[in-house]
């Protein structure tokens, strides 16, 4: 038998009835959408329900719905079976259903531009097409050649459906009231600062970012953003998580209530208006527009412990600003990215960096790192280490020793008590035509022997935490500042 390879052509194989896209079935569609790629979906439609059991079906639900949390209140209805058709129309699907089934193939002649049709039964879909065509056996690709399909198969369905049995006991027109969640919707929010550092002053405009992969556009609906996120069953899996980024020292989280609308422990951020929230789409609203809220840049470096590096090392650039209602942006703030601008020379704004922020109550101060100095370097380096003995013998743990067949004996293990000066250096150099100050932090002081002592240091510093002590070290201008630490630890 000789085998002919026909190719099939990419496009959607073509129906015999195809018609143009039928308009959406949804009705009033409200959505709430949540940071962590969930939505309730609430859509009423207006319906005509019969006596006794029906079953009515819903098109144009989401196609990443969550079928086990549907609720449908229609009044003097209950629901009795519900099914979700999730096998949507693709070429793919649309082959492996027709298989057993017969077809037209149409090749069209490339010189003359003629059509030759022929029937032909589907065999199987699987990596290719095969077809039986008369007495011989082809093999369908993708160029060349079309398929037409006298209808669509059973069980296919063209746009996501949920299918409900329905009992109605009171017939008649009534809205129809259907709630669920559905996966494939987030949103964040974006911040676009511009940052004046002479004035000490930064705009903000905040936007939040929509985005909508569930496989159903949701038209003209009334739109709730709740920042939070809200707990989930995960069989285990946390969802949420999220890696830790670095913090800078400054940021305090606010006491203050902002002025919106709250959900449970989550704000509201409601869209005005209704809009349409169309698949594969990422929409923008603005919620926040802030000008002239106080703000200042810093500069900081932190060492671990007994760090020592041979080149001097860029301090990095921090941007300060509050959330309080006085003197700052006078909101809560959602969690997103902070973008930074500057004007340049000529007055063009100028992009200098971006941080990530949490959800932020009102009233907090907030540190971001927007990158690192060029001209303001910090170069620590370990001068010695000194082992300082007691001189004397200590009692640290006496514990009691049972052997069986014998009386219990105590035991008293003596230890020499230890500790080690070390003697840190932090070179600050400045560059700039103006002065500076940079805020060093030694790290690591802890390490859990809670012990540390620092007998000596050329400028005053504060022990932030057990493990942590800061500095603030002025730098003159073109200048240099060294800060020179003895630390007296157990190890």
């Amino acid at each position: 038998m000789r085998k002919v390879l026909v190719i099939a052509a990419a496009t959607l194989p073509t129906l015999a009835n195809a018609q143009s896209a039928p308009a959406s079935a949804q009705g009033d569609v409200s959505l709430t959408i949540y940071n962590n790629d969930l939505a309730l979906v609430q859509d009423v439609r207006q319906m005509s329900l019969p006596t006794g059991r029906t079953r009515q079906e819903f098109p144009d639900v989401s196609a990443a719905i969550r079928p086990e949390t549907v609720t449908l209140n229609a009044g003097g209805t209950g629901i009795v079976e519900q099914n979700f058709d999730y096998d949507l129309l693709t070429p793919e699907k649309l082959m492996d259903k027709a298989v057993g089934q017969t077809v037209t193939v149409v090749r069209t002649n490339p010189a003359t531009g003629a059509e030759a049709r022929e029937s032909a039964t589907i065999l199987a879909n699987n990596g290719g097409t095969v077809v039986r065509i008369g007495d011989r056996i082809e093999v369908l690709n993708q160029y060349g050649a079309r398929v037409i399909f006298p209808s669509l198969p059973a069980g296919l369905r063209a746009r996501p459906t949920l299918s409900v049995t329905l009992d109605t006991t009171t017939p008649g027109s009534r809205p129809v009231s259907l709630s669920y969640l559905s996966r494939g919707f987030g949103w964040k929010a974006d911040y676009v600062a511009l940052f004046d550092e002479a004035a000490g002053k930064i705009d903000v405009q905040g936007w939040i970012t929509l985005n909508n992969n569930s496989g159903t556009t949701f038209g003209q609906a009334k739109v709730l953003l709740v920042a939070g996120a809200v707990g989930q069953d995960n069989n285990g899996y946390n969802q949420n998580y999220r890696p830790q980024r670095p913090v800078m020292p400054g940021n305090r989280p606010g006491t203050q209530t902002a002025n919106r609308e709250s959900l449970g422990d989550f704000y509201v951020y409601p869209i005005a208006g209704r809009t349409t929230v169309a698949n594969a789409q990422q929409k923008q609203v603005s919620f926040l527009d802030v000008a002239g809220a106080p703000a200042t840049k810093a500069y900081h470096f932190r060492n671990g412990w007994l760090q020592n590096q041979t080149e001097p090392q860029s301090a990095d650039t921090v941007l300060r600003f509050f959330t309080a209602r006085e003197a700052g942006l006078g909101d809560a703030l959602p969690a997103g990215t902070v973008r930074v601008y500057m004007r340049d020379a000529r007055g063009q704004p100028q992009f200098i960096g971006e941080n990530g922020i949490d959800h932020t109550p009102m009233g907090s101060a907030l540190a971001l790192k927007t990158g690192e100095a060029f001209d303001v370097k910090v170069q620590p380096m370990l001068e010695k280490r000194d082992r300082i003995d007691s001189g004397e013998w200590e009692r640290s743990v006496r514990y009691r020793v049972s052997t069986p067949g014998k009386a219990p004996t105590e035991v008293t293990v003596e230890t020499e008590k230890v500790f080690w000066r070390t003697t840190m250096t932090y070179k600050v150099t400045n560059a700039k035509a103006t002065p500076v100050t940079v805020e060093v932090v030694q790290g690591g002081l802890d390490n859990w022997w809670h012990d540390t002592r620092v007998p000596s240091e050329t400028i005053k510093g504060e022990q932030r935490s057990a493990d942590e002590r800061v500095w603030q070290v002025p730098v003159p201008a073109n200048g240099e500042t060294t800060l020179t630490v003895q630390f007296d630890t157990r190890y």
